[in-house]
């Protein structure tokens, strides 16, 4: 993961857009904009993949001029594991960092507050945004959202509607990644990674869908409101280029992750911690993406029925 910090006085997200300035009585290229903005991907590009980038803790300044437009920025590498690592918090205020259910039960809702206003906010204005929650918001925009959540301003909804797209899913999957625990818990982990690896068809069904039932009900309500959310997205796909794949590759492991106890336990490294979890969890999201709507009240009659079949 590469965070990018924009320097004084640039903000990488105007590069995005169409430049007509004038200088010196000459008018720039009216794609000036878009082939900046495409130097930077490229050159952040090109650094993610450098090993002595990847190795390195410190950050790094560029700059990249084109047309007298000049764009100076920072960027620092962070690798997988340690960005979705979960650092544990007492807090029980603000939301990121705070059990679902203790969220959920202060603001007296199903859903937490964050999650319906970024969705919401995503289906309004990104859903057509090509790479949406693939592509990472500008870091400064995510940590200014997560700052007026917690803080619970009273100018939330006016900064979402001002703010790029980009980092309003950004600050949703960073929510979900910082929970105290992934919102499939700790618990079940270890049976979603043996029911997906079920060969039988049947099986696998009842096994999945008990998994579901077994989680407690901020998580279940907030889990099924989230995988309608991506399915209409995914609709998109041919505008946006987000398959049902890609979001179960970039929502999978945020939502799906072993404990630190666990972990430790059965692989050496993070890097084993990865290769050995990440394609079992993508396919575990992947399954309820494909499967037909799951009814949260059709689960619990389910969990009924089965409690009183004796």
């Amino acid at each position: 993961m590469t965070d990018v910090l924009p320097q004084p006085g640039c903000s990488p997200k105007a590069g995005r857009e169409p430049l007509e300035l004038e200088e010196s009585g000459s008018e720039r290229p009216r794609n000036t904009g878009s082939r900046l903005w495409g130097r930077v991907r490229n050159k952040l590009l090109r650094n993610k993949l450098d090993p002595q980038t990847v190795e390195t803790k410190n950050w790094h300044t560029d700059v990249i001029e084109m047309n007298g437009i000049k764009v100076e920025f920072s960027m620092k590498f962070t690798s997988r594991d340690m960005s979705l690592k979960r650092t544990p918090s007492k807090k029980q205020t603000g939301v990121f960092g705070v059990k679902i259910s203790v969220v959920t039960k202060r603001e007296r809702s199903k859903v937490p507050y964050i999650v319906r206003q970024c969705v919401e906010e995503v289906e309004k204005r990104g859903i057509e945004e090509v790479g949406i929650y693939r592509i990472s918001g500008v870091a400064t925009d995510i940590q200014a959202l997560k700052a007026v959540f917690d803080a619970n301003n009273k100018d939330i909804l006016l900064m979402l509607s001002d703010m790029d797209i980009n980092a309003i899913a950004g600050t949703l999957k960073l929510y979900f990644r910082e929970l105290p625990e992934p919102l499939l818990t700790d618990r079940l982990y270890p049976a979603f990674m043996e029911g997906i690896a079920l060969s039988d068809p049947a099986a696998k069904e009842n096994c999945m869908m008990h998994l579901l039932r077994s989680l407690p009900d901020p998580n279940l309500i907030t889990f099924l409101f989230l995988l309608e959310h991506l399915k209409r997205v995914a609709e998109k796909e041919p505008i946006n280029k987000m398959s049902l794949h890609n979001l179960a590759t970039v929502f999978g492991p945020t939502l799906l992750r072993p404990s630190e106890v666990e972990s430790k336990a059965h692989v050496t490294s993070a890097a084993d911690i990865w290769s050995h979890d990440v394609m079992a969890q993508v396919q575990v999201l992947l399954y309820y993406l494909q499967h037909p709507p799951i009814s949260f009240a059709e689960l619990k009659r389910n969990t009924l029925y089965f409690s009183t079949d004796v």
